[in-house]
């Protein structure tokens, strides 16, 4: 009889800390950066992105990320400067068309803060970023969808892949930092499962 309690303990335990995959929830979020640019920094953002991301509280080891960025979506409410960062100066949209960011894992895990390591792939170009992790937390809306939030900031260095365009200025210098800053706040909602289609007699 122990034995048993023992077991139904351990099956309802693993239950309520089952690993969930959630959604991104692109109208609730947003993938910013900022630029040096001459003595001040200029902000952007890009507004299409998707992903999931696998959460289980109190277990780091399960998390996983898998994001896809849009590059074309680029926008810094300049429509020429978006114009010039979509093309092969830049990012070069038509050549490639995807961003990605695919985790490896997470550390230094305290509290509500951790790191997350992983593969940024942009410009064409695969390379290891690590990313500071805060988690909001988990809770259901008023129409009881699971939801999760979370933030990461870093920096990440263009000319690391390929984005090396720059301009020299009289008073010596450049015109364009190299560390673009990071800033990144995801609200995701639990996967629903896909709905089945009739079979047709």
């Amino acid at each position: 009889m122990r034995h048993i309690l023992a077991v139904a303990v351990l099956i309802l335990s693993s239950s309520a800390l089952r690993a969930e995959t959630y959604d991104i929830d692109a109208s609730h979020s947003q993938v910013g950066f900022r630029i040096k640019h001459l003595v001040g920094k200029v902000p952007g953002r890009f507004t299409k992105f998707s992903g999931t991301i696998d959460f289980t509280p109190g277990k780091p080891e399960s998390w996983k990320v898998d994001a896809k960025i849009d590059p074309a979506s680029i926008n810094t409410d300049h429509e020429k400067r978006d114009g010039h960062l979509k093309a092969p100066d830049f990012f070069d949209v038509a050549k490639y068309p995807e961003m990605s960011f695919k985790s490896t894992k997470v550390t230094a895990v305290k509290g509500e803060t951790a790191k997350l390591h992983g593969d940024l792939t942009m410009h064409g170009v695969t390379k290891p970023v690590v990313l500071d992790l805060e988690l909001g937390g988990t809770t259901k809306d008023p129409w009881g969808n699971q939801k999760a939030g979370f933030s990461a900031t870093g920096k990440v260095n263009r000319k690391d892949f390929g984005l090396v365009w720059n301009k020299t200025l009289d008073a010596g210098g450049f015109m364009l930092g190299e560390d673009v800053e990071v800033s990144i706040d995801i609200e995701a909602q639990v996967a629903k499962p896909a709905e089945k289609k009739p079979v047709k007699k």
